[in-house]
């Protein structure tokens, strides 16, 4: 499977959907055989797998949400746990972490995904990549990075997350010229450069691969984020998108028009309110199906996400179809005073104001049965008149007003950067609707 993936992504599409359909129906064999849940789900739904030949077919299998998987978790582990060599977790909706087993063949899966990713942003063999993401907390995407790193032999400087003078210390006497971050950290960097005559620009960085927020809006253009970073450090930042569920990822190559996907790892539909598939280039859930996973895998998976396909071709030469950046999630949809809002666009809104340290957005329930929003910020320069500039700015560009207060720095930091966390937290909903 692994060595057709060069000749693969450069065969037309509907080469590319058959080698797809090939490794789904050996997918769907593995789960009658192994899975617990799929097996019990085809026999309650009268599924025969063997009737099922195309990916358009999958549409007679009922989806699966992260619900199901936290109620029935062992029941998804296809393999006895002493062939489980590593075990990551994400969060549950119901409260508690959801647990998934890798055998080693699913480690190399993971090694080989990463690899190909690094390969579409210029990362060679004898590369330096520095890593500034945690490898702890039974978290997979740092696990991931190490591994496919290792897998194409670039060497790797293992910084871990924050800590911006730690950060420049590796670059200054290593001089990496990749980074894998999340994107608003650049911003600390540059603040700590800045301070301390750091002379950043000069740095030998080149490129980023960022992580965890949208580089770009669903035209692909740069979000304010991304034209802050670039204003003060034009250096290249990649947009690349994981889940732990997936085990694979979509990275931007060159031309940053989406992430490719890699066809032998996953397949992927994008779907409706009503779970029908939306045309292609129109917003809609993302929901996967994983192939060649052992442990843990999964069919027609609700990740939650809002995304948009597109599949004309790429001018990197690859015929892959690209998912574009994650517009919210469906679970944090808000609707607010007659208007749809997801959070990406209000982060990316704050973003926008260099005066702003750090904010947290919360959500809930008003006395009508509405959604409600408060915007928390502190800055270094409190006024008025900055208030007012950035309701204007809501109201202009999300033609909404919400409720905007300041808090200290400390405050908004124990929030943000909570120990028990393994991402910072932006956002709170507290709306009963949402669990």
């Amino acid at each position: 499977m692994m060595e057709q993936k060069l000749v693969m992504e450069r065969q037309t599409a509907k080469e590319i959907k058959a080698y797809q359909e090939e490794l789904l129906r050996r997918q769907l064999h593995y789960l009658q055989e192994k899975s617990p849940y799929y097996s019990r789900l085809f026999a309650k739904h009268g599924i025969d797998v063997h009737a099922i030949s195309t990916i358009e077919d999958l549409s007679v299998i009922p989806t699966t949400s992260k619900d199901d998987i936290q109620q029935h978790n062992e029941e998804f582990f296809c393999v006895e746990r002493s062939e489980i060599v590593d075990y990551c977790s994400t969060s549950g909706t119901l409260g508690r972490p959801v647990s998934f087993g890798l055998t080693e063949a699913d480690l190399e899966r993971l090694a080989y995904n990463e690899m190909r990713s690094f390969e579409t942003i210029g990362i060679k063999k004898g590369d330096l990549v520095q890593l500034m993401t945690t490898m702890d907390r039974r978290f997979m995407a740092g696990l991931a990075y190490f591994l496919g790193l290792r897998k194409m032999g670039a060497a790797i400087l293992r910084v871990g997350s924050g800590v911006p003078q730690m950060q420049w210390d590796a670059i200054l006497q290593y001089k990496p010229r990749f980074l894998i971050a999340v994107p608003s950290f650049l911003l600390k960097m540059i603040e700590y450069a800045e301070q301390h005559g750091i002379d950043y620009r000069n740095s030998g960085v080149e490129t980023v691969l960022c992580i965890g927020e949208s580089l770009r809006d669903q035209q692909f253009q740069d979000s304010l984020l991304t034209s802050r970073i670039r204003e003060k450090w034009p250096i290249r930042l990649h947009s690349t998108y994981a889940s732990t569920e997936m085990g694979a990822a979509f990275t931007e190559c060159a031309f940053f028009q989406g992430g490719h996907v890699h066809e032998d790892l996953i397949i992927t539909e994008v779907l409706d309110e009503l779970e029908q598939p939306v045309a292609d280039g129109q917003s809609g859930e993302l929901v996967i199906t994983t192939l060649g996973v052992q442990g843990v895998p999964l069919l027609r998976f609700k990740t939650g996400d809002i995304v948009r396909r597109h599949s004309e071709p790429c001018a990197c030469g690859r015929h892959t179809y690209r998912i574009g950046p994650v517009e919210g999630r469906k679970q944090h949809m808000v609707k607010y005073k007659g208007t749809t809002l997801y959070p990406p666009a209000m982060h990316d809104l704050l973003a926008g104001f260099a005066n702003i340290e750090h904010h947290v957005i919360e959500i809930f329930d008003n006395d009508i049965g509405t959604d409600e929003i408060v915007v928390y910020i502190s800055a270094k320069e409190q006024s008025e008149e900055m208030l007012a500039e950035v309701k204007d700015h809501f109201r202009a560009k999300l033609r909404v007003s919400p409720r905007i207060e300041w808090r200290s720095t400390e405050e908004l930091q124990k929030i943000i950067f909570n120990p028990l966390s393994r991402k910072p937290i932006t956002f709170i909903d507290k709306r009963a609707s949402t669990g």
